[in-house]
């Protein structure tokens, strides 16, 4: 193998890590980001009423 085509190979093994690298960091980000938003979607939904007989029950007679 010649010198130079070690070199490329480095430096392309190289530039593999480190792309590989800002993907997983950015994976990362997209996860705790939509954690995020989950959490706030979760904590937006209003609280049931302390009535048990309010909001909790569906009259489908006719």
């Amino acid at each position: 193998m010649d010198v130079s085509q070690i070199a490329s190979l480095a430096t392309g093994l190289d530039n593999l890590d480190l792309s590989n690298k800002v993907d997983t960091l950015m994976l990362k980000k997209t996860l705790d980001n939509q954690q995020s938003t989950a959490s706030s979607l979760i904590e937006s939904i209003p609280q049931l009423p302390a009535n048990p007989a309010i909001g909790r029950n569906i009259n489908i007679t006719v």
